[in-house]
């Protein structure tokens, strides 16, 4: 699967836009804040229906302007999709594949898979535990309903126990019969939810290894574990152990919603002993072993999104990603740098088609470039 065609009216700082992609390679060059980033975002939100950057729509509308819209046209398996989204200020976003506008967003996610490697990144080891769980869970419920099904229901199950608990402080008094029911139904969907980031982290865990052991020459040892109340005890028995802290506190403090994935090196965290180039390293590999997840989920190639990855690497770790994304392993890829050193350096080990243009105040052209 591959995007072909790309065109942005008043999308950010870009404010016209019309570009034809090569199947296999594309680069963005500029410097910082010419826009490289905004053509990624776009393409992003064609996959998402939204920005990576921005959870608010309205500020991707470009300053001044009333409305923005964003248009790709695909090829995916044996069809061709056109999709489109267009917002104007205050209103609400209309979402189209091929002409038919969707009822529901979700209903478009996972049309075409797409993985974004990016700076902010970081916030998976840097941030907390709710980064690393918006992760998996996203990677799962992309390709399985049913997940996230529960995972929403587990949800809104916890909404409402937690109301619950606060009204029980605000009104000073307490029952345990009406907490009962919300314990029913998180119990319920919690034990299913446990049981799928398990197995879902085995899963990711050995190609995980993989990749990490190519970009950095094989030279440290890494593990995902995951955390989680439920290795200690049934579900039940937890929330029983925990009323009197959780009328105390007015809230839920145990459950599936308080897990985490620790990111390890070696014996310790990375996110406390790694170097910079070992958390990007890290970084890159998780990400490159969603993309075969992904891959396998979707029966198809995932678009590959480069955003400025190789600052803070080492010459080492940049010559063995660079081996990586020349591999036809992957399938469309598109890498934004300010280097022209790291361009020369991937046109040069890859064989396939490439295009390349270069950013400039929101402008975008297509450039000429031969190899040496």
């Amino acid at each position: 699967m591959y995007i072909e065609q790309l065109s942005l009216v008043n999308y950010k700082n870009l404010q016209e836009v019309d570009l034809q992609f090569s199947a296999n390679l594309n680069c963005f060059i500029g410097n910082n804040g010419a826009g490289k980033t905004n053509l990624m975002d776009a393409i992003y939100y064609l996959s998402f229906c939204k920005s990576f950057l921005n959870s608010i729509d309205g500020l991707n509308i470009s300053h001044g302007e009333d409305f923005f819209v964003v248009q790709g046209k695909y090829h995916r398996l044996e069809s061709e999709e056109n999709i489109y989204c267009g917002l104007k200020r205050n209103q609400k976003k209309h979402f189209k594949r091929n002409k038919k506008e969707y009822k529901k967003l979700a209903e478009h996610i996972g049309l075409l898979p797409l993985i974004i490697i990016t700076p902010s990144d970081i916030d998976l080891i840097m941030g907390g535990s709710d980064e690393r769980r918006k992760f998996l869970d996203g990677l799962i419920a992309q390709y399985d309903q049913v997940y996230l099904d529960q995972l929403l229901r587990y949800n809104r199950a916890l909404l409402q126990r937690n109301k619950l608990l606060k009204e029980f402080a605000v009104n000073r008094y307490f029952q345990e019969e009406s907490l009962e029911v919300w314990n029913d139904q998180l119990v319920l969907y919690a034990e299913q939810i446990h049981q799928k980031r398990v197995e879902y982290i085995q899963k990711l865990q050995p190609v995980f290894q993989q990749y990490y052991e190519l970009i950095s020459s094989g030279k440290e040892p890494i593990q995902l574990q995951h955390q989680s109340q439920l290795y200690d005890d049934d579900f039940s028995s937890l929330l029983k152990n925990s009323i009197a802290k959780d009328r105390a506190l007015q809230y839920t403090s145990t459950g599936i919603h308080k897990d985490d994935i620790l990111f390890m090196l070696g014996d310790y965290p990375i996110r406390k002993l790694g170097s910079q180039g070992q958390k990007k390293t890290y970084l890159v590999a998780l990400k490159l072993a969603q993309f075969d997840f992904i891959k396998q989920m979707a029966g198809m190639t995932p678009i590959l999104l480069l955003d400025d990855i190789f600052d803070k690497l080492d010459k080492n770790r940049v010559e063995q990603i660079v081996k990586l994304v020349a591999d036809d392993h992957f399938g469309q890829i598109f890498i934004t740098d300010t280097n022209r050193e790291h361009l020369d350096q991937i046109i040069t080990e890859v064989e396939a088609d490439y295009r390349i243009f270069q950013v400039s105040d929101g402008k975008v052209s297509e450039t000429s470039y031969e190899k040496k």
